[in-house]
């Protein structure tokens, strides 16, 4: 078992080699086992015909599992798929990002966001437990998915069609998040694990962080330094040598002369630098494997007759270190402007989740959430690079040095509840009431939640330095390095976002009975605000002149230690960065309500029809924090730029769907079909008027005050076969036909920087076909009986058209960005005949997908098909023992972009394997 922790530093090849044997010792016996049963003889057959109900429920493991989800697709009125926490183990997926990939019609992209039906994540929406959550993104209102974890996860659920009790701010589909409620009686569980991910070469890029790293926390030593602040404030944004002199003769300082006064403010200037953590080297260090620790207790309890009372508590931690190695090229000179990036990333996730739930006989739940998330990623990378400027057979290049320690935190709490008139609580009731409620058909059904939720993303001390290399023509092997002189050549950067979500909301039905006909009449409202801040500081230090060039040629701790700083015979300068408009405060209100009436008849056929009303408003203002002026405010009071800043939408969304019911060709079929019309809005920053750098990709990106919601009209069939041997099939088409669809489009800029603007394109259209599958492999044979195959495929095509407001693109006509021709997901799993091992082989793939945009001329670049195939083993030795292997990217498949057959962009992911231990009660 600790074969999983060697530290080989040999081949990839011979390192999977030892994973793979750990995986297949294990399993070793697990088609022996199935020989073995089958030459049991008739005694021991009709044993096992005995098995009690729980025995049998442990036999088939996930195919049982996955037949448990069929029942609630069967109920719904519209398109939708669901996971369960049983099916996101057997995939072996970690985070809630990468079990989605699995779904049909899903894409994963940048490893967090999730495109349905190849649109975009602007497309999407995710909610928790049915409410809004902020979303810890620096650019985006959208919530990066892979902050999480699996493991807090009862099941997802994707609804790709449109119904009117759900929020308009809808295109490809909706996504929530149900988390694991309280238990039937005492449970508790403790699993233990470690991997290792083969990209990784046995060492690492590192610098000296602060105490609370191992805790994904920084104890201050990143923190921006009040000395710093107080500075800014004293000099009134302005720390520039000259603005200093003139501030310290303002405050009654004399001097002997202005070449004194000068000298004097220099002093001052370099002393602000030293309130930098310049602590920065980089060094290499020994790298460690991934470990993780998960625990969980919890219990019911019965409180008289009809009360019960129940609690679950939980938490994880995790780490791992990652390495990632990228080389990137210029279409126009992919030999001579090349990039060579190595960047070490140490990962902590945590997670505490406390869920209350009080029930009282079948009428009455209320239920609490808490739930507290913190992903850090702290990214050390040396960039070496050539461009127009110096290109590679030149033998001199670039190197940027950087550091960024971000951590993610969303805190949520949430209360909701469920109460029925039913027979409990008319036993309840005085004698006139509980006969009124008798004379109602069916029992009155009142939902609600209250959430209240808070994100936060924290940057503190982002560094990049600029440094000049002297390079071999031929293989770009760095001979030498020296950190370049210049007022700016160290960027220190400290951001914080913060993000607030206030969301409630109830719904009220109304079933009646009259003969063949079931009518169920539904309503409801909620609200929703959120409210962001956005706030970044961007410094700046760097040499005019140096006495002694070594200085610069040693580490960074050298070339920005105090003692070179304050040393008079260098020229170091310190100020302030930026033009002041990268901060900015944002906020959104929704007023909802909406109305429904789903009626079946005679068991065959299904009507669902209603409508949704939205009052939605948006405002978002750039902010100075560095403004001390009245002339100069931290946010403008130009009437004309307060009205470009805010919006305001009033719309009605109506959908509707039909559903046909019969045992045509199966036990169970059914044929659906929705149409809906829905929206999709801007982002919170993105109609305002001021360009902005964005803080992941550097790429400036320009607002547009103009930029209006887009309105997107649904179409939806799908057929679904539901067999008496528990096998599926369905079959599904769609269309989406977006008016003024909102997309980036690449934008003028000057020099080699690359730029960006929002607009309206004019118009875009989705279409597909999707297929999944369940099938059990029992009709090859009694040996095949414990194989299944399940899979679902997505075959689609999208077009925009750029339209009059695109500056310039090459293909005024394109597919979507991030839209696959096709998606493929398929797994071939094994459940032992005892139940006691299961095993899943499981291959996703995505076809060709548009990554960038090409303008005047320039191609398109592609992202290409990337083949994942994974392992996951599971033995359960005894009731309360799991032991989990997996393997990931068998393939040792990389990242890929391509510009008209040339490689643009490449990055190795690496093979991975893990093994874990979880012991339950």
């Amino acid at each position: 078992m600790n074969c999983a922790f060697i530290k080989y530093k040999g081949s990839h090849d011979y390192r999977l080699l030892i994973g793979l044997l750990v995986v297949l010792g294990i399993s070793s016996g697990v088609f022996a086992k199935a020989q073995e049963t089958e030459s049991e003889d008739a005694a021991s057959a009709a044993q096992a015909i005995n098995l009690d109900i729980e025995d049998i429920v442990v036999v088939a493991r996930f195919y049982s599992a996955a037949q448990a989800l069929v029942n609630e697709r069967i109920d719904d009125e519209v398109v939708s798929d669901v996971m369960d926490a049983e099916s996101i183990s057997r995939l072996g997926d970690s985070t809630v990002a990468a079990a989605l990939r699995r779904m049909t019609g899903l894409t994963l992209v940048n490893d967090k966001f999730v495109y349905v039906r190849g649109l975009g994540e602007r497309y999407s929406s995710t909610s928790l437990n049915g409410a809004t959550i902020p979303s810890p993104d620096l650019t985006r209102n959208v919530i990066p998915l892979d902050i999480f974890p699996a493991s807090i996860v009862q099941s997802l659920r994707v609804q790709k069609s449109y119904s009117a009790d759900a929020r308009a701010n809808f295109g490809g589909g909706s996504i929530d998040i149900r988390t694991k409620g309280v238990p039937d009686g005492f449970t508790w569980t403790l699993e233990v694990g470690g991997g290792y991910n083969l990209e990784n070469d046995g060492e690492v890029l590192s610098y000296p962080g602060g105490g609370d790293d191992d805790w994904g926390e920084d104890d201050g030593t990143r923190a921006l330094a009040s000395s710093i602040t107080d500075a800014i404030s004293r000099f009134r944004g302005n720390l520039g040598v000259q603005n200093i002199a003139n501030t310290l003769r303002q405050e009654g300082n004399t001097y002997d002369s202005p070449a004194a006064a000068f000298a004097a403010a220099q002093t001052v200037n370099r002393q602000m630098a030293l309130g930098l953590n310049r602590n920065i080297d980089i060094q290499h260090q020994d790298d460690t494997p991934d470990y993780a620790l998960k625990a969980s207790i919890g219990n019911s309890f019965l409180l008289g007759r009809d009360w019960e009372l129940g609690f679950l508590v939980g938490g994880a931690y995790e780490t791992n270190w990652r390495e990632r190695h990228r080389f990137s090229r210029l279409f126009s000179a992919p030999d001579e402007e090349t990039e060579f990036e190595d960047e070490s990333i140490r990962s902590v996730d945590l997670h505490a989740s406390v869920n209350l739930g009080l029930l009282y006989g079948n009428d009455h739940e209320i239920s609490t959430t808490s739930l507290y998330l913190r992903n850090t990623d702290d990214r050390t990378a040396i960039r070496d690079f050539f461009n127009e400027n110096r290109r590679r057979s030149d033998g001199f290049g670039f190197r940027d040095y950087r550091i960024r320690f971000e951590e993610r935190d969303l805190r949520v709490n949430q209360i909701r509840g469920t109460h029925r008139l039913g027979s409990d609580t008319r036993e309840l009731l005085p004698g006139f009431l509980h006969d009124a409620l008798d004379l109602l058909p069916g029992d009155f059904e009142l939902t609600w939640f209250y959430s209240d939720s808070e994100s936060g993303t924290s940057i503190p001390n982002q560094v990049s330095v600029r440094a000049e290399i002297d390079t071999d023509p031929v293989t770009a092997q760095v001979l030498r390095s020296a950190v370049n002189t210049g007022s700016s050549v160290a960027d220190f950067r400290f951001t914080r976002l913060d993000d607030e979500v206030e969301n409630y909301g109830w719904s009220a039905l109304l079933p009646f009975y009259t003969g063949n006909s079931f009518v169920e009449v539904s309503f409801g409202g909620g609200h929703s605000r959120k409210v962001r801040t956005y706030r970044q500081t961007q410094l700046s230090l760097g040499a005019l002149s140096v006495a002694d060039q070594s200085i610069l040629q040693g580490g960074l701790d050298m070339a920005f230690s105090d003692a070179n700083i304050t040393n008079p015979a260098n020229n170091y300068v310190f100020d302030l960065q930026g033009t002041n408009n990268q901060s900015y405060i944002a906020a959104t209100m929704t007023d909802a309500g909406f109305g429904k009436v789903d009626w079946t008849w005679n068991g065959t056929w299904r009507v669902s029809a209603g409508a949704r009303w939205e009052d939605y408003r948006q405002v978002a203002l750039d902010w100075n924090i560095y403004a001390f002026t009245f002339t100069n405010p931290q946010i403008s009071a130009d009437p004309e730029t307060l009205a470009n800043s805010a919006y305001q939408d009033d719309e009605w969304f109506p959908s509707v769907s039909l559903t046909y019911m019969s045992d045509w060709l199966a036990e169970t079929f059914q044929l659906r079909f929705g149409c809906s019309r829905s929206t999709v809005r801007p982002d919170l920053r993105e109609i305002t008027d001021a360009s902005y750098i964005d803080p992941i990709t550097s790429e400036i990106v320009d607002g547009n005050p103009g930029v209006e919601p887009s309105t997107v009209t649904n179409f939806d069939i799908r057929a679904e076969w539901f067999f008496l041997n528990d096998d599926n099939l369905t079959v599904s088409l769609f269309y989406k036909d977006i008016e003024a669809p909102i997309e980036f489009f690449e934008a003028a800029a000057s020099d080699t920087n690359i730029a960006r603007e929002i607009i309206n394109a004019e118009s875009s259209e989705v279409y597909g076909v999707e297929i999944e599958a369940l099938k059990s492999l029992r009709f090859i044979g009694e040996w095949a009986d414990p194989f299944f195959v399940q899979a679902n495929f997505t075959i689609q095509d999208s077009e925009i058209v750029a339209g009059a407001n695109a500056d310039a693109p090459t293909n005024p006509k394109r597919p979507l960005t991030g839209a696959s021709e096709y998606v493929a997901n398929v797994m071939l799993g094994f459940d032992s005949f005892d139940g006691a091992h299961t095993a899943s082989l499981i291959y996703n793939v995505f076809g060709e997908r548009l990554y960038v945009a090409g303008r005047n001329g320039a191609p398109d670049g592609f992202e290409q098909p990337f083949h994942a195939l994974d392992l996951t083993y599971s033995w359960y030795p005894t009731e309360r023992f799991t032991v989990k292997a997996k393997l990931q990217n068998i393939l040792d498949e990389a990242i890929t972009i391509e510009r008209e057959g040339v490689v643009i962009f490449e990055q190795p992911t690496g093979q991975a394997f893990s093994l874990s231990v979880q012991y339950a009660h």
